[in-house]
């Protein structure tokens, strides 16, 4: 029975999805907690406390328990603020364990500074640990440039971590081959491990989702769900749906899930607001609906509703909601970036297009409404790639082979292969 230390600084599995610092990062977290678990580890999950409301323990799951770290102020900071609280965050989790006289087996760091937390435990109590970066800093800075808040400080740190952590785990071989050309890392010591999606949660709806939803049955529906940051491109979507408006005279609705509450609030949500504005500028309000968040339950039925999914961020490691809505039968549009080009078979599951181009994934999109069968079997094709390669309990299993790998002393363990995932279609 493995005692596994995730380690997520400022994303908890808490947390409401959806809003600026709480995506991807929070499901992955939460997700690899709860399949552990299922598989008989007892995991802590520590990240730092937000708010004076939080209880110092949360007994979440059946041996998951979530650790609220007193780090900094317990008010919200953004990520890019939160470097100086790191040495502080390591100091709690190392009182932590001795206190609770817990002897964890490996640590696994989730993002950078996360992984400064791992290695001051790993000197302190000599816990091996494992990093996934979710985000790299000096690609992040070549697609966002001056918009990239952190620190160039990030990029050496990062350096550091790939060559001190035990294992590296990439999301996808090009999140590998980033870290091996633009940092160097030892290839021989990265693994690759996808993220998923939970079959609990993402399926193809036999109820009605647009009767449930309120929308019109006659439509063309284009989803996009996810954070509102401008890494996400959202406004290359609503560019593209003023194409197929004007140009193409589709009756297209674009639902646009995401923001930092229920309402679709400007103020609170400043993305929301320049996004409102393009639609206007574009003469598309009226064929756009923004809906604010909304709950992890009723995402499925938005995911279903659509004719497809279209994501198409400038960067992007991994990228887990093309791989919700392929769950739920739903065809996708996406950049030809990061993970997306792993998990999207172009042609097959949906389409790639390059960033930043309105006109080609319009286009694409005008191609899908006229042909709505072969879009329908583009979707269960994703759906079957999805059950096949990318449900959470798969990639659970690949990561406590990596742990295994790195917990067994040599010649007990087998060395597992360098992508975990076995070449479960998994493409380059």
């Amino acid at each position: 029975m493995r005692k596994i230390a995730l380690i997520s600084e400022h994303a908890s599995p808490l947390a409401r999805i959806g809003s600026v610092d709480s995506g991807g990062q929070n499901v992955y977290v939460g997700q690899l907690a709860k399949q552990l678990a299922r598989l008989g580890c007892i995991v802590d999950v520590f990240t730092r406390c937000d708010s004076g409301q939080l209880p110092p323990t949360v007994e979440w799951l059946p041996g998951v328990r979530v650790v609220h770290v007193p780090a900094g102020p317990p008010v919200f900071i953004p990520k890019e603020a939160m470097l100086p609280h790191m040495e502080e965050f390591g100091r709690f989790v190392i009182r932590f364990a001795r206190r609770q006289k817990l002897r964890y087996d490996i640590v696994h760091a989730n993002f950078f500074m996360s992984g400064m937390v791992a290695q001051q435990i790993k000197s302190t109590l000599g816990i091996p640990f494992v990093m996934t970066f979710h985000a790299l800093g000096r690609v992040r800075r070549l697609c966002q440039k001056d918009a990239d808040a952190f620190p160039d400080i990030r990029f050496a740190i990062e350096e550091h971590l790939m060559h001190e952590a035990d294992r590296v785990i990439a999301e996808c071989p090009q999140d590998r081959r980033d870290m091996e050309e633009h940092y160097g890392a030892p290839s021989d010591r990265i693994d690759v491990v996808p993220c998923g999606f939970d079959p609990e949660e993402f399926w193809a709806t036999t109820l009605d989702a647009r009767q449930h939803l309120g929308l019109d049955r006659d439509e063309f529906i284009v989803l996009q769900l996810g954070r509102m940051v401008p890494r996400k491109g959202v406004d290359n979507v609503i560019r593209a749906i003023a194409i197929l408006h004007h140009q193409y005279q589709i009756p297209v609705r674009l639902l646009v899930v995401g923001g930092n509450g229920d309402k679709p609030d400007p103020v609170t949500t400043p993305e929301l607001g320049r996004l409102m504005k393009l639609a206007q500028e574009t003469g598309v309000e009226q064929c756009i609906t923004f809906t604010g968040q909304r709950q992890r339950d009723q995402l499925r039925y938005y995911y279903s509703a659509a004719n497809v999914f279209v994501t198409t961020p400038w960067y992007e490691p991994f990228g887990i909601t093309p791989v919700e809505a392929m769950a739920c039968g739903t065809p996708v549009v996406g950049t030809a970036v990061g993970g997306i080009k792993t998990t999207v078979v172009d042609g097959e599951t949906g389409y790639l297009v390059p960033p930043n181009d309105p006109e080609a994934l319009a286009e694409r999109l005008s191609w899908l409404h006229r042909h709505p069968h072969l879009a329908q079997r583009m979707g269960w094709a994703g759906m079957r790639r999805a059950y096949q390669h990318f449900t959470w309990r798969s990639v659970a299993s690949s990561i406590a082979a990596v742990y295994e790998s790195v917990v067994e002393p040599p010649g007990r363990y087998a060395p597992i292969p360098r992508a975990v995932s076995g070449e479960i279609g998994l493409r380059s």
